[in-house]
């Protein structure tokens, strides 16, 4: 390896600073770091270090000088909780990436990965999303503000590389879930809220499982597991691999997902089988089905090196039985 190559490259002796490690994305990013062989690893609860209080955050870096940053802390939720506390959604997460974004250039920190959504995208764009659709079309207005902030981020990351030299990549996962989610009855993404739902309905033995909308969307869904290998695989790129990921002509933008789609009634059935729920099916049309497809391309992924493993059966298994030890 060239030493150009070795400076683009994550050393495993790098101090790492994973940002919202209590979460189902960090706690899969600290599990992906520390298989790889790191073991510098820095966190800080919210407890200890408020990500939207700017003061904290300078005095935070100033002091740790991390050499690098997984940028995962957000406030996240289904499409409940986004359409319900839109102020919260655009406020907290355009003011925990802008005082992690600027504290870590103050320090020099060079490579930093910040993880979006793909709810960046466009409600209409062409299928499967490439990054270039980014910004061609209005957005699915359940999740607006939250998609605003993200799409903030990704600008805050190609504009400090532009101007600054630095390497801060965006990543835009699919649709996640995993160890360590959510299970919140109002709060969560449409796999825990399932997961909980089915097991409440099994255990009550009830007749039928209410699934929210018409169960005609296709989603595209992806283990947390898988998302955090791609992440410290993009992060651990040489210079050959990753220099034209950062240029003045395109965001330094890459999608993250599994390349595979199904029915939101789909998605239950396979649930339900994994759960053990035996019951009927009902669907309710008063309820948002938010945008009817959304499969990201993952072209550039794939050339780059990288494909997902985890099937989704076996990964709600592990899910369920995430879940199932939450509950003891």
């Amino acid at each position: 390896m060239t030493e150009s190559a070795r400076s683009s490259s994550l050393p495993k002796d790098s101090k790492i600073y994973v940002a919202g490690h209590r979460g189902m994305v960090g706690q899969a990013l600290v599990r992906a770091l520390t298989r790889e062989g790191y073991t510098n690893l820095l966190t800080a609860t919210h407890e200890a270090l408020d990500l939207t209080d700017q003061a904290a955050v300078r005095r935070f870096f100033a002091k740790e000088k991390p050499d690098a940053v997984f940028l995962a802390a957000a406030k996240v939720g289904g499409i409940h909780a986004n359409n319900t506390y839109r102020a919260e959604f655009i406020y907290q997460n355009i003011a925990i990436q802008t005082h992690v974004l600027e504290s870590a250039y103050q320090n020099g920190v060079s490579r930093l990965l910040f993880l979006g959504s793909s709810c960046i995208y466009p409600k209409d764009a062409p299928q499967p999303i490439q990054e270039t659709a980014l910004l061609t079309g209005p957005l699915e207005p359940t999740n607006q503000p939250y998609a605003i902030a993200k799409i903030s981020g990704i600008e805050m990351c190609w504009s400090y590389n532009r101007q600054y030299g630095t390497r801060f990549l965006a990543v835009m996962p699919t649709n996640l879930y995993g160890v360590g989610d959510n299970y919140h009855p109002d709060n969560s993404h449409v796999i825990p809220g399932m997961i909980r739902r089915a097991h409440e309905a099994k255990v009550n033995n009830a007749a039928e499982l209410v699934i929210w909308g018409s169960g005609t969307p296709l989603r595209e869904f992806m283990d947390s597991e898988d998302m955090a290998n791609a992440c410290v695989y993009l992060m651990n790129l040489d210079s050959t691999q990753a220099d034209p990921l950062f240029t003045n002509h395109t965001p330094p933008l890459v999608n993250i997902g599994s390349g595979h789609e199904l029915s939101i009634a789909a998605l239950a059935k396979l649930v339900c089988e994994v759960v053990g729920f035996n019951g009927a099916l009902a669907f309710d049309h008063d309820k948002p089905d938010g945008v009817q497809r959304k499969l990201l391309n993952l072209d550039r992924l794939t050339q780059l090196g990288w494909q997902g493993r985890i099937e989704l059966k076996a990964g709600l298994t592990r899910a369920y039985h995430d879940y199932l030890a939450q509950l003891s």
